[in-house]
């Protein structure tokens, strides 16, 4: 059993933007040489998360959509008032969300369904680069 860590940044604009990240972390298990095993894809902050959705502008709509309704932008929050940075309802949406995935691979590579890719959710209300670790377990 072995495990490699890698990275790579992404540039995001926040406010719910939906970035599709599956060909980078299949670049990372394809440079890496381990044929078998798992891939845990992490975003470091937050106010980011990660998940798997089906890549397409309707529900990319939708999930914006379902968060600003379930946790408006517009609402004051505590966090609010510790900070000042008006982002309180990006942490809350980013707890809620989660900030790791994990894909099996086989063979090098990523074994996901055929609608189904892997996305950073950026949450806040800025632009940022954001670092997302990919680790290898496996041989």
């Amino acid at each position: 059993m072995e495990i490699k860590t890698l990275s790579f940044t992404i540039s995001t604009k926040g406010h719910n933007q939906i970035i599709d990240i599956t060909q980078n972390v299949q670049d990372n298990v394809s440079k890496s040489g381990m044929k078998e095993g798992s891939a845990l894809i992490f975003v470091p902050g937050s106010t980011a998360g990660i998940t798997s959705i089906e890549y397409e502008p309707g529900l990319i709509k939708d999930i914006d959509a379902f968060y600003e309704q379930l946790i408006p932008s517009d609402k004051n929050y505590y966090h609010n008032e510790t900070w000042n940075d008006r982002n309180g309802y990006a942490h809350i949406r980013a707890a809620l969300q989660g900030a790791s995935f994990t894909v099996p691979f086989k063979g090098s590579k990523l074994l996901l369904g055929t609608w189904q890719q892997i996305v950073v959710i950026d949450f806040d209300n800025r632009s940022r680069n954001r670092n997302i670790i990919v680790q290898l377990t496996g041989n």
